[in-house]
């Protein structure tokens, strides 16, 4: 079987409105284009893969199970609009967590670095010299580079437009 690319999509400020450490459902407000862009992601030929930092469980804002619980809303409401996410990858852990069980002085998934990307490589039998990473940190663009993928940065405006606009995309 040939190795496929991915799209590894952050989550907060790329996909979904960044409110500030959003858990709650109505805190679950797509960003225009969302659901289009991981659709036409999927049509491309790309595996999805959402990879997120969460250090509100760490901070002791949410529990882990609440963090999970909202992923799996947003995968259903991005099903809703015909994209597929093929896999979630989310970082609760944080250097300076309230909870004891989450504080690590630099997790190997947290973004900048490139944890999760690499493993959802392995996991999944990924080529990341073909694969793209779409973030709205800087944070993001390093993980990136470190796991050896194409970074784009996104600010502002419609993902798909966004994504329509990518050379390799």
């Amino acid at each position: 079987m040939t190795q496929r690319p991915a799209a590894f999509l952050d989550r907060d400020g790329v996909l979904i409105v960044d409110s500030g450490y959003p858990h709650r459902p109505d805190q679950l407000v797509l960003i225009p284009g969302a659901a289009e862009a991981v659709k036409r992601l999927n049509a491309a030929g790309y595996v999805t893969v959402i990879v997120t930092n969460q250090s509100g469980v760490a901070r002791g804002m949410f529990s882990e199970e609440t963090m999970h619980d909202f992923n799996r809303r947003l995968v259903a409401r991005l099903a809703e609009g015909g994209g597929r996410i093929d896999a979630v990858y989310a970082c609760p852990f944080h250097s300076e967590a309230a909870d004891e069980r989450y504080r690590h002085p630099d997790h190997p998934d947290r973004k900048p670095n490139p944890g999760m990307l690499l493993r959802a490589a392995a996991e999944h039998d990924l080529d990341l010299s073909r694969s793209l990473m779409i973030g709205d940190q800087p944070s993001d663009m390093e993980a990136a580079r470190r796991a050896g993928v194409a970074g784009h940065r996104f600010t502002e405006g419609d993902l798909d437009q966004f994504i329509r606009d990518l050379p390799r995309a």
